[in-house]
């Protein structure tokens, strides 16, 4: 199975933004809800945000407010929009299906710092 592909990840200050956007494969992105994770050194791996076929969504509590997340049928694509990004942001930021992974992609890095 092919993994998803995620791009975007940056080096951004303190109060930035940036949009990150997963290419899923269709056998992924179809009829599944996606969600997006994020790995810091030494951390788990944890859910952020997270949608349905229907665009409702969710999100972790340290992200409320700051992140959105959305997805668009004719591209098979997911895109996090972060603003007001903190250093704990930093992480490899990952899109997966939750509670029923298919193969990770390779991720993008963040990294928030002045």
């Amino acid at each position: 199975q092919v993994p998803p592909v995620e791009s975007g990840g940056d080096l951004v200050q303190p109060g930035g933004s940036l949009r990150l956007s997963c290419a899923a494969p269709a056998y992924m992105f179809k009829n599944n809800v996606m969600g997006w994770f994020r790995q810091a050194p030494g951390k788990q791996r944890e859910l952020v945000a997270r949608i349905t076929t229907g665009g409702i969504t969710n999100y972790a509590d340290s992200v409320k407010g700051r992140f959105t997340i959305s997805r668009d049928a004719t591209k098979n694509t997911v895109y996090l929009q972060m603003n007001s990004l903190k250093p704990e942001d930093t992480a490899v930021y990952y899109c997966n299906v939750p509670f029923n992974y298919r193969p990770w992609g390779q991720g993008t890095q963040v990294t928030v710092s002045s």
